[in-house]
């Protein structure tokens, strides 16, 4: 601001003093850390306070040991621009096999504002994803990828959305540089979160995304073993919307994500957070039931009307084969959502972390915490 002699930022608190007659009060504050406006002296200065918020990056780190070092460097570069907010970031190792621990240690050394997680097994990206919403206490929280493909250069769109007075923001790409697979992938998880989590068609779900403090505090009451960030966001609000980025080519390494891997994901989301399966199984056992008993009124009318006409073995077998087939299907289905009732009610954890650096204001701390699932 033209004029300013000197400004001070103390507790989140940005002053700004106008005039020449303040440096002891300014010195006040900056020992104290805070002070009462009346002091500074009516009529010699003006006092302007601004609300400094808080960014909380969070990224869950597997086979990153080459792209991280860019993606943190770009944080930093652009959070420099960003005056008005402080930040920190969380790197949440999911056990990965390479350096990727390694690095995220140099990082810690180098810069106070990065904080590492080490998981203790691979648990996944959502469960990496948990531990890093646990620990935040950013006022806004960012969550992006490790692979330098989700810009962080272009945070500033997504938190203009928060300002803006929305929830939640996920990005939206024009063309993602992903493979086929990836691609194939993704459209089936859209299809699912719209037909069994609610989602509006119109929204476009992406691993980038920025949510408030609120959301926040209501994913992280999830503790069961099996967590589906997008179903706790979809949840949390409905109030999301979308911003445009670019979507970048990976660097280097590929996608930590197989055919296993993206099933599982599609099974967490749809049995952790909706019952439409049942409900489908139920209408399709109804149906199966209509067409056996419509089937059996048809033979008993076939075999009066022409005794003569020998019942078919092969039609006897196919009808036994495919409603046996269905019953199994909606069995193991059942099975399906029993079975994690088991597991949740065995205390089995989200994640286990082996090591963490940076917290609790250190600059190097190692623990073993297990969190309760």
């Amino acid at each position: 601001m033209d004029g300013c002699d000197s400004s001070v930022r103390t507790g989140g608190i940005t002053v700004i003093f106008i005039g020449s007659q303040n440096l002891e009060k300014r010195d006040i504050a900056m020992r104290c850390g805070s002070f009462r406006v009346p002091e500074i002296g009516r009529g010699q200065c003006e006092v302007y306070m601004n609300q400094v918020k808080k960014v909380s990056f969070v990224i869950p780190c597997y086979r990153s040991e080459h792209t991280l070092p860019h993606v943190i460097t770009e944080i930093t570069e652009k959070m420099k621009t960003m005056e008005q907010y402080e930040y920190d970031i969380f790197l949440v190792n999911d056990c990965s096999p390479d350096d990727t621990f390694g690095v995220i240690r140099k990082l810690c050394r180098e810069n106070g504002k990065i904080r590492g997680i080490n998981f203790a097994k691979n648990f996944g990206q959502h469960s990496a994803l948990m531990a890093g919403l646990r620990y935040s206490d950013g006022d806004y929280v960012v969550c992006l990828d490790d692979d330098g493909q989700t810009p962080a250069d272009e945070v500033d769109r997504l938190l203009r959305k928060l300002e803006e007075g929305y929830d939640a923001v996920y990005a939206k790409y024009d063309h993602k540089q992903h493979s086929a697979f990836r691609n194939l992938g993704s459209k089936l998880n859209e299809r699912m979160t719209r037909m069994m989590l609610g989602k509006p068609p119109e929204l476009y779900l992406s691993s980038y995304f920025a949510v408030k403090r609120f959301v926040v505090e209501d994913m992280v009451r999830y503790e069961n073993s099996y967590p589906y960030v997008i179903g706790l966001v979809l949840r949390a609000t409905g109030n999301i919307t979308n911003v445009e980025v670019n979507h970048r080519e990976r660097e280097s390494g590929v996608s930590g994500y197989n055919l296993k891997k993206l099933v599982g994901l599609w099974f967490n989301g749809f049995t952790a957070f909706s019952v439409k399966p049942l409900r489908i199984a139920t209408g399709v056992g109804a149906v199966s039931a209509a067409a056996g008993f419509l089937y059996g009124f048809y033979t008993i009318i076939k075999r009066l009307l022409r005794p003569d006409v020998p019942m078919g073995f092969s039609s006897t077998m196919s009808a036994i084969v495919f409603f046996g087939g269905m019953i199994m299907l909606m069995l193991g289905l059942i099975g399906e959502y029993i079975g994690r009732i088991y597991i949740s009610l065995n205390n089995s954890p989200q994640y286990v972390i082996r090591e963490k650096l940076n917290m609790d204001g250190e600059r190097d701390v190692s623990d073993s915490e297990e969190q309760k699932g």
